[in-house]
C-alpha cells in the first residue's frame, strides 16, 4: 500500500469549495491535472477521469462512485487492467474549520501488486494533487 495526502486551507466555506469540485463540466477551464471528468455523481455509478501529472503521460480511466456526499466527500476506486493490479482509491474530503474556511484534504490509497513497481510515479501525482489544490482554492476564493 502506499499512500498519497495533500492539504489546503481555503478562505471559502465547504458550499463554496463543493461547488467548484462537483462542477466536472468546468474541469477543462481551471483543472490542471484533472482536464475531463464526466459521469452521474451518484454511488455506485461509473465515471470517466482523465488526470494530467505535471511532466507525465495523461491517462483515462474509468472508476467507481464510492461517496458523493455533498459538501462532505468525494471519493472513488479505479484499477489499472484488473482489480488487485493497481487500484487507486482517490478522495477529496472538506471539512469546515472556520466561518470561512475550509480545510481540503485531497488524496489517493494505491493497493495492488504493482504499487511497487510504479511508485517512481507517484511523485508526479502528488505534485499534479498539488496544483489542483492551488487552483480549486483559487476558484473557491474567486467565487466567494
Amino acid at each position: 500500500m502506499k499512500k498519497i495526502e495533500t492539504e489546503i486551507l481555503i478562505q471559502a466555506t465547504p458550499a463554496q469549495v463543493w461547488a467548484v469540485l462537483a462542477d466536472f463540466e468546468s474541469y477543462p477551464k481551471w483543472n490542471p491535472f484533472i482536464p475531463y471528468i464526466s459521469g452521474k455523481k451518484v454511488v455506485g455509478e461509473i465515471i470517466e477521469v482523465r488526470i494530467q501529472p505535471p511532466g507525465g503521460g495523461g491517462m483515462t480511466f474509468r472508476p467507481e462512485v464510492l461517496k458523493f456526499e455533498k459538501e462532505k466527500e468525494f471519493r472513488w476506486k479505479g484499477k489499472l487492467l484488473f482489480k488487485g493490479v493497481f487500484d487507486g482509491e482517490h478522495y477529496f474530503v472538506l471539512d469546515q474549520v472556520g466561518k470561512n474556511e475550509t480545510r481540503l484534504v485531497h488524496g489517493e490509497i494505491f493497493t495492488g501488486l504493482l504499487v511497487a513497481l510504479l511508485s517512481g510515479m507517484l511523485h508526479k501525482t502528488a505534485l499534479g494533487f498539488q496544483l489542483m489544490n492551488e487552483a480549486i482554492k483559487a476558484k473557491s476564493e474567486l467565487n466567494g
